[in-house]
């Protein structure tokens, strides 16, 4: 069982001055969460691809390079690359330079992406929004199983017989597929027998997507895959503080702020207190508390859905950097030895 930390380098307002931090300052907290998130013995560490004012990371790969040389032990992974607006080979390269740098501790996370600013940024048409995902996929997936690559597709120049570098330590470089909870997303990345990544964001019920690792799971088996060897990562929004008050209400300013924003972009009914509170509640999507409270809701998703890996999205938007620390030193301290002992026992009993 994997612990781990997303983020997407949130830049937005602060809730209490009405201020917005540098793209420079919020990049350089990252790289000190990262550095902390290896200290305190978290897994993995994934920074999320956008290209809009509120977030600071269009370049996931650059951001983690940045902390490869300050950590030991940690993987990092992008938490998700826009796949269908970015050229494959290009992402390949940065991964297996980030893989180079870090002595293979990189992997690559794609998604065909909720924020589509990217498309018109790298000229690609959202009417192609399903095809270029496919197909990039399909050639991403050439360039992990060979260093020469022959491939043609509708939406890229072909590529005959060329040589792909640097060659990554890991052979091969892994490739997760995230999804939102789309049924066809996990019948793909079954099929392909690929790792599966679910953001479990929004007004939904994580136990819930149970059906999603189902389908996920049968196809792969339907494909000739071993499934049991498959890993199933939960991303959601969260916080640990000392305290379920506590992490309660640190948690929602920021969120509250974020998310409303979000509603606006979307057309979607404002959020209210009332959704925070419910959705901080035991079979809530905001996995936020004390330790304990943390620990049990992530092993209930572990025994009832069947992820192997769960990243803790924090912040939510902009939070003091000095809460946002915490928050991941008790995920390490606290959280992460609660789980894993808990899962250690669970499984010897299957």
């Amino acid at each position: 069982m994997e612990l781990g930390i997303s983020t997407f380098v949130e830049t937005t307002p602060d809730v209490v001055t009405g201020k917005t931090m540098s793209h420079a300052e919020r990049l350089r907290e990252v790289v000190e969460e990262i550095v902390l998130a290896d200290q305190v013995g978290l897994d993995v560490y994934g920074v999320g691809e956008h290209h809009r004012p509120d977030f600071a990371a269009s370049s996931p790969a650059v951001v983690m390079a940045a902390a490869a040389s300050l950590t030991g032990r940690i993987r990092l992974t992008s938490a998700v690359m826009i796949l269908s607006s970015a050229d494959p080979v290009r992402v390949y390269q940065d991964f297996a330079t980030l893989d180079g740098l870090s002595n293979g501790r990189a992997e690559i996370m794609v998604g065909r992406g909720s924020f589509v600013e990217s498309f018109p940024l790298f000229g690609c048409d959202l009417q192609d929004y399903e095809s270029l995902f496919d197909e990039k996929l399909d050639l991403l997936m050439k360039l992990q199983q060979s260093e020469r690559v022959t491939w043609e597709g509708r939406h890229r120049p072909a590529i005959h017989n060329l040589g792909i570098y640097p060659r990554p330590v890991q052979n091969p470089l892994p490739v997760w597929i995230a999804s939102a909870g789309s049924p066809e997303s996990a019948v793909r990345s079954g099929t392909l027998g690929l790792p599966f990544a679910l953001a479990m964001i929004g007004p939904v019920r994580p136990l819930d997507f149970a059906s999603q690792v189902k389908l996920y799971k049968e196809a792969a088996a339907a494909a000739g895959h071993d499934h049991a060897k498959l890993p199933v990562a939960a991303h959601a929004h969260g916080f640990v503080a000392e305290s379920t008050p506590k992490a309660i209400e640190q948690f929602f300013p920021s969120t509250f702020a974020r998310t409303n924003v979000r509603a606006v972009e979307k057309n979607l009914p404002p959020y209210t207190r009332a959704d925070y509170d419910a959705a901080v509640r035991p079979e809530g999507a905001l996995f936020v508390g004390d330790p304990r409270t943390v620990a049990d809701k992530i092993i209930q998703l572990r025994k009832e859905v069947g992820i192997t890996r769960f990243l803790l999205h924090v912040p939510h938007g902009t939070m003091a950097h000095a809460e946002v620390m915490e928050s991941i030193r008790l995920l390490g301290t606290e959280v992460a030895p609660l789980v894993r002992e808990e899962i250690a026992r669970w499984e010897e009993k299957q």
